[in-house]
């Protein structure tokens, strides 16, 4: 039997006093695409971090405390083999002064260190990730003259490199254009049919979830739904999730 490439049981963590994720459930099917969706606070990143190995040390506002099991691919996410999965963190997080070229940077996903002299091998590799997303002729620029949507793919780019199977994706259409967001869906939709992988992707974008995803997961803390678009993002789930569905959020339901 095939195990699934994510499984939570009762999995919590409380940072100090914070309760980040309290008692999730969640079985993700090899080759899905699951978007994640939820409040600003309801643990969304934390889950994501939980599957890249949530480190147990001291946060500021407190000790991290962790319960419950989680398994990659049938293994506790420390024994996950680094190629095995891809992580694109926000864009809005990304450090642009940094004097680094694009061509660099998705050398070192290839490597898991900073490459101060790159191989011919490793050139030719990164030019290639380069090249499926669309970004090529970025491969010498440096960070700082990149735009929201190019840095996007410079870092999808670096997470592809090593062919993960899965991959998981932090908002990444967050300050990227709309060209440049259905570019982004084009490019892992294609990666996942070419390779089968898994995708969870955080997203505020329900109309995306809604087009792109094989499941939603509505999360605040706890899972509020998992399932089919069109049986999750419903009024029930959404208002258990948001607490109400209005303005506030910029959030629109079809048929409402």
């Amino acid at each position: 039997m095939t195990a699934a490439a994510v499984e939570m049981k009762g999995y919590s963590v409380r940072f100090g006093d914070f309760r980040a994720l309290q008692e999730v459930n969640l079985t993700v099917p090899q080759g899905a695409f699951v978007a994640i969706v939820g409040p600003n606070g309801a643990g969304k990143s934390t889950l994501l971090k939980a599957l890249l190995g949530l480190e147990r040390g001291s946060l500021r506002d407190g000790p991290t405390q962790v319960s419950g099991t989680v398994r990659v691919m049938g293994l506790p996410p420390r024994q996950v083999p680094p190629g095995w999965v891809g992580y694109v963190p926000q864009v809005k997080g990304f450090d642009r002064s940094f004097p680094a070229l694009a061509l660099e940077v998705v050398v070192s996903g290839l490597r898991r260190r900073w490459p101060f002299l790159i191989t011919a091998p490793e050139r030719k590799k990164a030019e290639e990730m380069l090249d499926r997303v669309g970004a090529l002729a970025l491969a010498n620029r440096r960070l700082g003259r990149l735009s929201g949507g190019e840095l996007q793919r410079v870092y999808l780019a670096r997470s592809l490199i090593r062919e993960p199977r899965l991959l998981l994706l932090d908002e990444p259409a967050t300050g990227v254009d709309v060209v440049g967001e259905a570019d982004l869906y084009r490019h892992l939709e294609a990666y996942q049919a070419e390779r089968g992988a898994t995708i969870l992707m955080i997203t505020h974008d329900w109309e995306a979830a809604q087009h792109h995803a094989s499941a939603v997961l509505v999360l605040n803390r706890r899972v509020v739904g998992y399932g089919p678009p069109e049986r999750v993002l419903c009024h029930e789930c959404l208002s258990q999730a948001f607490g109400h569905v209005g303005h506030e959020h910029g959030l629109v339901l079809k048929g409402d």
